[in-house]
């Protein structure tokens, strides 16, 4: 049995975290999602899960792509990871509310 994961695979999952990620956050204030701390987990760890999908997509898909922001979503990755504890709410809140819902546009109709 072959068990190869091509880009349209890491893409679908990347999908279906940001639309989790919408889905919880969606009407939501940046005080609204800090009060609730394992709304605060579940979306940083959806949110290393988006980059690390990212990162298993091929080099082709994002040089056909290089308008989305892949070394963004790399950051936010390492900020959650390697600041864990000191992460910036503010900046992770914009993003939940902001760039992901307008990831998510930019990459639902690619599969």
């Amino acid at each position: 049995m072959d068990n190869i994961k091509g880009d349209n695979y890491f893409l679908d999952k990347i999908i279906s975290d940001l639309e989790f990620i919408i889905a919880h956050t969606q009407g939501k204030t940046q005080a609204e999602i800090e009060k609730d701390e394992l709304l605060v987990d579940s979306m940083q760890f959806r949110l290393i899960q988006v980059a690390e999908n990212a990162d298993k997509l091929s080099g082709g898909f994002k040089l056909r792509h290089s308008d989305l922001p892949w070394r963004a979503i790399k950051g936010m990755r390492n900020v959650i990871v390697h600041d864990y504890g000191v992460v910036d709410m503010t900046i992770v809140c914009d993003t939940l509310l902001n760039s992901i819902p307008e990831l998510y546009d930019n990459l639902k109709d690619l599969i």
